[in-house]
C-alpha cells in the first residue's frame, strides 16, 4: 500500500510494516538521520510508544505505529498526554542536545530568523491599528528554552488505537525549546476532556498556561510565511484571518 503525503519537510510511503520517509529539501536530510540517534535514547524514556527510526537509501525508515490522528478526546487520553509530556519535559536538556536534538542556540537562532521574517513581510499585511499587539506577541514567543520539545505536537502526529495513545509520531523538529509550546494545541485546541485531562498529570502553571496561549497564537503566523514563500495567495488569506481572530 502507499500512502501520500504532503508534508512540508518530507514525503512518506508504506512498505509493509515499515514507513519510509524521504525528506524534501536536503536541509532537512540532517534532522531526519538525527532521528535514528535521538529516538531510540529517548524512547525507553517515555510512557508512549515512539517511532525509533535506521537509516535507508532515501532517509528513514521505521516500523509503522499503530493508531489514527487523535480526532476525538477523553480526559484519559488527556491523563495520558499529561504523563508522556511530564516524562519528556523531564529529560536532561544537554543529553538531549548531544543525541541528535536541536540545541538551544541552533534553535534560538532560527526562530529568530522566523520571526524577522514574519515583522518583515507579514505584519504589513495587516490592519494598522493590529500592529503594536502583533509586534509585542513576536517579542514574547521564543525567549524559553529549557526542555526537550516535540515541538509539532497535533492531531496528527498523536496516534490513538482503542482509548490510549498508540504513538508520538514526526520528531524531526525537536530541539531544546519552551515546554508551553508542546502544550499550545492541547489546552487550546484539542477535542474537549484533552485539556482537563492533561492537566491532572502535568502542572500546568498559570505562567505555562499563558506562554502556551502564545504559541497558539502564532501558529497561523507559520502558513501565512509559508504561503508567502511558495505563492500560495489562498494559504495567505486564510492565515492572515487567523491571525486576526487569535491576536
Amino acid at each position: 500500500m502507499t500512502i501520500n503525503d504532503d508534508g512540508w519537510d518530507s514525503r512518506a510511503w508504506l512498505d509493509g510494516e515499515w514507513l519510509n520517509r524521504e525528506p524534501r529539501r536536503e536541509e532537512v536530510r540532517p534532522r531526519l538521520l538525527a532521528e535514528t540517534r535521538l529516538m531510540p535514547w529517548l524512547a525507553p524514556q517515555l510512557p508512549v510508544p515512539v517511532p525509533v527510526p535506521e537509516q535507508t537509501q532515501y532517509g528513514v525508515r521505521h516500523r509503522v505505529l499503530v493508531g489514527q490522528p487523535l480526532e476525538a478526546g477523553s480526559t484519559e487520553l488527556g491523563r495520558q498526554l499529561g504523563k508522556f509530556l511530564s516524562a519528556l519535559h523531564a529529560i536532561d536538556p544537554a543529553e538531549a542536545a548531544a543525541q541528535g536534538a536541536v540545541d538551544a542556540a541552533t534553535a534560538r537562532a532560527a526562530k529568530a530568523v522566523f520571526l524577522d521574517e514574519c515583522r518583515a513581510q507579514v505584519i504589513p499585511l495587516l490592519p494598522e491599528h493590529t500592529h503594536q499587539t502583533a509586534l509585542e506577541l513576536l517579542d514574547r514567543v521564543a525567549n524559553t528554552r529549557t526542555a526537550l520539545v516535540h515541538a509539532d505536537l497535533g492531531s496528527e502526529h498523536i496516534l490513538v488505537q482503542d482509548g490510549r495513545i498508540g504513538g508520538i509520531i514526526d520528531w524531526t523538529d525537536a530541539e531544546i525549546g519552551d515546554p508551553a509550546l508542546d502544550l499550545s494545541w492541547l489546552l487550546n485546541d484539542a477535542p474537549a476532556g484533552i485539556a482537563t485531562g492533561l492537566a491532572e498529570t502535568y502542572d500546568v502553571t498559570p505562567v505555562l498556561r499563558e506562554r502556551a496561549l502564545d504559541w497558539h497564537r502564532l501558529a497561523p503566523w507559520y502558513g501565512v510565511h509559508r504561503g508567502l514563500l511558495l505563492g500560495l495567495p489562498h494559504d495567505v488569506e486564510t492565515g492572515l484571518a487567523e491571525i486576526l481572530t487569535r491576536l
